[in-house]
């Protein structure tokens, strides 16, 4: 098991829930998983990292699968520029790879935001720290542990 997907475990059960983690193969896309999962592209909570020109810190915008983060939006909610985010800023904010983001079990404490849309499902699966392996839980739930408000930051 890879120290990411280890890390993601360990925060989600110490937060009370026994992930079940699914191995979905080289998912890079939300598509991918949702094609691997078997569940509507909605369902997959993907994780958008930003880097917040003033603070130089990863934000992070939990979004259905078919959405796009609206960017004057997502500024808005942080209060600062917002640009792209490297892969180098990821991995030592968060400890994960682009395509492995997980809402949980990041290195570093992280501010996000969740998408409305993700809200109608009774399930929604998340990244589980690699590009690999997702985990599925209620959305009620993800926005319990990532402490991550509601708002809408998609181009509509």
């Amino acid at each position: 098991m890879s120290k990411s997907l280890k890390r993601v475990k360990t925060a989600l059960t110490a937060c009370g829930f026994e992930p079940e983690i699914k191995e979905v193969g080289d998912a890079r896309t939300a598509q991918d998983a949702a094609d691997a999962i078997g569940c509507e592209l909605d369902q997959i909570a993907k994780s958008i990292i930003f880097r917040a020109d003033t603070s130089g810190e990863a934000v992070l915008f939990l979004t259905a699968g078919s959405n796009q983060v609206c960017a004057d939006k997502a500024q808005a909610l942080t209060g600062e520029p917002l640009g792209k985010a490297d892969a180098g800023l990821i991995r030592s904010q968060t400890g994960f790879a682009i395509g492995g983001v997980s809402p949980v079990g990041h290195l570093n404490p992280i501010r996000a935001w969740v998408d409305p849309r993700l809200l109608e499902f009774d399930v929604v699966w998340a990244a589980a720290g690699t590009p690999r392996h997702v985990f599925a839980l209620k959305p009620t739930d993800l926005i319990d542990i990532t402490g991550a408000p509601t708002e809408n930051f998609v181009v509509d």
